[in-house]
C-alpha cells in the first residue's frame, strides 16, 4: 500500500478509470462526484466516497478531471475548497482541458498556500483512462511532479513534463488543433479516393504505410469511422471546446493561423448541423456530404 492518498474530482468516463486504477494498484483512493450513481460505481472499484471538502482535507495528491477551466477554478478556490482544504505540500493534478492562463494563475495560489498545482492534461480517452494507459501532458514544477510521480504512473502509461505551469494545457491544445484538422483532411482525402473509384478501406492502408498517416488514419477511421461505431467516448461538444481554446490561444499570443483558422470555423459551423453529445468523429460525415 502506497503511503500517499489520492483524491479523484470527478468520477466520470475518464476520472472512474483513474480512480479504479489507483484503487488497484494500492492507493488509498477517495472519490467525490455530484452523480450518485458515478460514486456508486466507484465504490464498487475501491474507492473510498467522501464529500469534496473531506477529501481535500484527507487527500495528498487530488486529481481533477472536471468540465471546463471555470469549473476547476471554483473547485480549487472555494470556500471549502482545494486551497481551503488541503494539507500542506498536497499537489492538484488538473487532467482536465484547460486554459494555460488559468492554471498559471491557480499554480501561484497554491504556492502561496504551500501546495502545488499541475496541470496535465490527457490523451487516450475514456479506453485509455480504464486501460491505464494514458498520455499525460505535465505543466508544472518539478518538485511537485517528483512528489505525485507515483500516483501518475498508476492512471498513465506515458508522462511528458512539458514545461512550467500551462504547459501541459498548450500540448494538449496544439494536440488536439491536430486531430481536429486531421479528422478534416483525411474525410476529404477518403472523399476523392472514393470518387476516384478507390474504397476507402484500401487508400488507408497505402496512407498507413505511407507519409501521409497519422491517428485519425491508423486508428479513428478503423476504429470508429468506417466499421460505422462512433463510439470513441468522445463528444462532438468537447472537441468543438478545445478547437475553440486552442483558436483562442492563437489570438491571445498574437499567431496568424489561417489554415487552423478555418478548421476552427468548420468545427463551429458544424453545431448546426452535428449535436453536442454525438462522438466527434461524426464530424466526417459531415465532411463526406455532397
Amino acid at each position: 500500500m502506497s503511503a500517499l492518498t489520492i483524491g479523484v474530482v470527478g468520477l466520470g468516463r475518464m476520472g472512474l478509470g483513474m480512480a479504479a486504477n489507483a484503487a488497484a494498484r494500492g492507493f488509498r483512493t477517495l472519490g467525490s462526484d455530484p452523480s450518485p450513481e458515478r460514486v456508486a460505481l466507484a465504490q464498487a472499484k475501491g474507492v473510498v466516497a467522501l464529500r469534496l471538502a473531506d477529501l481535500f482535507a484527507a487527500s495528498d495528491v487530488v486529481i481533477a478531471s472536471l468540465p471546463t477551466a471555470d469549473v476547476v477554478a471554483t473547485v480549487v478556490e472555494a470556500p471549502d475548497g482545494f486551497l481551503a482544504k488541503a494539507p500542506e505540500g498536497a499537489v492538484f493534478v488538473d487532467t482536465s482541458t484547460s486554459e494555460a492562463g488559468v492554471s498559471r494563475r491557480l499554480a501561484v495560489l497554491a504556492a502561496e498556500k504551500g501546495l502545488g498545482f499541475i496541470d496535465a492534461p490527457v490523451s487516450g480517452g475514456p479506453a485509455g483512462a480504464e486501460a491505464g494507459t494514458l498520455t499525460m501532458m505535465i505543466g508544472g514544477e518539478a518538485g511537485h511532479l517528483a512528489r505525485v510521480l507515483p500516483a501518475l504512473e498508476a492512471i498513465s502509461a506515458k508522462r511528458l513534463h512539458v514545461g512550467g505551469p500551462g504547459a501541459g494545457n498548450v500540448a494538449k491544445l496544439v494536440n488536439n488543433l491536430l486531430v481536429g484538422a486531421h479528422l478534416l483532411t483525411v474525410s476529404e482525402a477518403v472523399r476523392l479516393s472514393e470518387a476516384a473509384g478507390v474504397p476507402a478501406a484500401d487508400v488507408l492502408a497505402v496512407v498507413n504505410a505511407a507519409s501521409g498517416r497519422s491517428a485519425v488514419s491508423e486508428v479513428n477511421y478503423p476504429r470508429w469511422v468506417l466499421n460505422g461505431g462512433f463510439d470513441s467516448g468522445f463528444t462532438m461538444g468537447l472537441m468543438r471546446k478545445d478547437v475553440r481554446l486552442a483558436a483562442a490561444l492563437a489570438t491571445e499570443v498574437g499567431v496568424d493561423l489561417p489554415v487552423s483558422d478555418l478548421v476552427a470555423r468548420i468545427w463551429a459551423d458544424s453545431a448546426a448541423l452535428i449535436a453536442d453529445g454525438e462522438d466527434f468523429n461524426r464530424i466526417v460525415e459531415d465532411r463526406q456530404a455532397p
